[in-house]
């Protein structure tokens, strides 16, 4: 599976998210493609997945066709860990 990590300028809070998810996925025994990236950019990657604030759920929707999973605090890894396992699920179907 092809995750982004998705904040407004690709490297602060999306590399924060990035990491995160990397953590949860060792944690969980999943393997992932994770790349962080910026919203601009965002819309022009193929991927299964788009982790990002709820702030740019809204501007990604309709320009993206990856499921959309917004997170509220990038390094919690248990939050992000409800939705990488919600991301799996529908990526098994």
């Amino acid at each position: 599976m092809k995750i982004l990590a998705v904040c407004g300028f690709g490297v602060g809070s999306s590399l924060i998210l990035k990491m995160t998810i990397d953590k949860v996925l060792k944690d969980i025994g999943k393997d992932a493609d994770v790349v962080n990236t910026d919203i601009s950019d965002a819309r022009s990657y193929q991927a299964d997945a788009i982790f990002t604030s709820p702030d740019f759920v809204e501007s990604l929707t309709g320009s993206v066709k990856a499921t959309l999973y917004p997170v509220n605090r990038y390094s919690d890894k248990e939050e992000v860990k409800a939705q990488l396992i919600k991301a799996f699920a529908a990526n098994e179907k």
